[in-house]
């Protein structure tokens, strides 16, 4: 991709430059070529984009489910069309493999036809009233605007996870896409508005880092936006959710995570080690499901451990743009030197360090380390990377306080072959989903999706997000005359 794109903002079914005339650039993370500019917007925009939605909203809103449900179908269908595009962006973009880019595409499509189905299910119920002649329901009715703040670790995926469930149920939307993949987040609202639905109904903002505080601040407080959901790193999270408390305006926070995969003593070692390579090492560690804590018991831990540490120096890693690899680019230099740090921290404290990161500028190589304890910054810290920690313990009880030892709670996984064991473990490990037999890295447009502590809370996916993104309203008719007290 050797020229820029050039991307404005998205305003009422119009491509339009920022106020101030600005740009910001996101360059390869690789080569160090500038790959997007993208508009960088003032305040007076973000009014702009939250009044454009505003209008819209009384169209999209009225609009029949079924009218609804073609306009998103129709998207899942041009996204499929678009998926070599993609993939192309997001490897531009981020350092992502082309596979990674793919997978983002099939499951957002997936999500977008959930999103369809869920049309028809915004639906309420009649509640017996204790008042003679009296019909009372419970109606929910769409919100109004919804801003969603999407992240660059799997920018088609939750570009569109922060939309599609908002417009299902009648809202229309501001998608502020990430500084890291503005083109990526550009081709979502660009198919969505092909797609159909009125001008206005989705929107773009896009700007540069220093502004974006001042511009998702100026979001939320707008009148006109009624809901808000982020996914990204627990420090903006808090402050998001401060705002909008601020605001009193729901919001729906998916935050950090630090998903302790739990292997038990009776565990299949060679099932738990093709899951721990999985969730440890897709797209490099940069999924907020990855696998960063393995905890296993000390009685397999040298079985799990040799086996590991085979299969992650068998991935292959490199400049996704030269051929297929397992392991792209990390989505900085930074990002890659925080993996060195936390692995030269941890062998400082005692910790064996069974695979070394091999690292040139953005690009990190699957890395393993053995034996961390609680001293070291691996074992707390996320550290969004291809690095999977190992942690002994003895025994169930000790697996489950270490597994909650962690300010966050976003998924976890255990392995054993008797599943009464295994359920009572997950069962009592802190995470908002967990899985038995199965990666800590899953997603399915259907389920419930979100997490506990310091992970957020809310839920995207299915019914759950129908309840995010819609007031439940108390409706009566009187059938017959009241009878007043005077």
């Amino acid at each position: 991709m050797n020229t820029p794109i050039s991307i404005g903002l998205r305003v009422g079914g119009e491509a339009r430059a920022a106020a101030g005339g600005e740009w910001a650039e996101r360059r390869n993370p690789v080569s160090g070529e500038v790959v997007t500019r993208a508009a960088a917007a003032t305040v007076g925009d973000a009014d702009a984009v939250a009044e454009a939605a505003a209008r819209a909203f009384g169209i999209w809103s009225e609009m029949g489910p079924g009218a609804r449900r073609g306009v998103l179908n129709k998207a899942a269908e041009l996204l499929e069309e678009k998926a070599g595009r993609f993939a192309e962006i997001v490897a531009a973009e981020t350092g992502a493999t082309l596979g990674w880019g793919q997978f983002n595409v099939m499951l957002a499509a997936n999500m977008l036809r959930e999103a369809a189905a869920l049309t028809t299910h915004v639906s309420g119920e009649v509640i017996p009233s204790d008042k003679a002649g009296v019909l009372a329901m419970a109606v929910r009715r769409p919100a109004g605007v919804v801003l969603g703040i999407a992240p660059w670790n799997a920018p088609v995926i939750l570009g569109v996870r922060a939309i599609a469930a908002p417009l299902a149920c009648g809202n229309t939307v501001i998608l502020k896409a990430s500084e890291m993949c503005a083109a990526t987040h550009s081709l979502i609202v660009e198919t969505l508005e092909e797609a159909g639905g009125p001008a206005g109904f989705v929107n773009l903002v896009t700007n540069d880092a220093v502004a974006a505080p001042r511009i998702v601040e100026r979001l939320i407080e707008h009148r006109a936006v009624r809901r808000v959901n982020f996914t990204g790193s627990t420090k903006v999270g808090r402050r998001i959710g401060e705002l909008c408390g601020r605001h009193l305006k729901p919001a729906l926070l998916e935050l950090g995570g630090k998903a302790p995969m739990v292997v038990l003593d009776d565990a299949n070692v060679d099932d738990a080690v093709a899951a721990a390579v999985f969730g440890a090492y897709a797209n490099s560690g940069q999924i907020c499901m990855s696998t960063e804590r393995i905890i296993v018991d000390r009685k397999i831990a040298d079985e799990f451990v040799e086996k590991l540490a085979a299969r992650a120096r068998g991935l292959s890693v490199g400049d996704p743009a030269a051929g297929q690899v397992v392991l792209g680019s990390l989505v900085s230099g930074d990002a890659a030197g925080r993996v060195r740090e936390l692995t030269e921290d941890a062998a400082k404290l005692g910790a064996v360090v069974v695979v070394a990161p091999r690292i040139d500028g953005a690009i990190c190589s699957a890395a393993v380390v053995d034996r961390v304890t609680a001293k070291m910054r691996l074992y707390a810290e996320e550290s969004f990377g291809p690095i999977a920690a190992v942690i002994r313990v003895d025994g169930d009880d000790e697996a489950v306080r270490v597994a909650n030892d962690t300010e966050y709670g976003l998924s976890a996984a255990v392995f054993s072959q008797s599943v009464n064991r295994a359920i009572d473990v997950a069962m009592r490990v802190e995470s908002g989903m967990c899985h038995i037999n199965g990666p800590t890295v899953a997603d399915e447009a259907q389920m419930p999706f979100g997490g506990m502590k310091a992970s957020g809370y809310g839920r995207f996916g299915g019914m759950a997000a129908v309840a995010e993104f819609t007031d439940l309203r108390w409706i009566s008719i009187a059938t017959k005359t009241p009878h007043y007290p005077f």
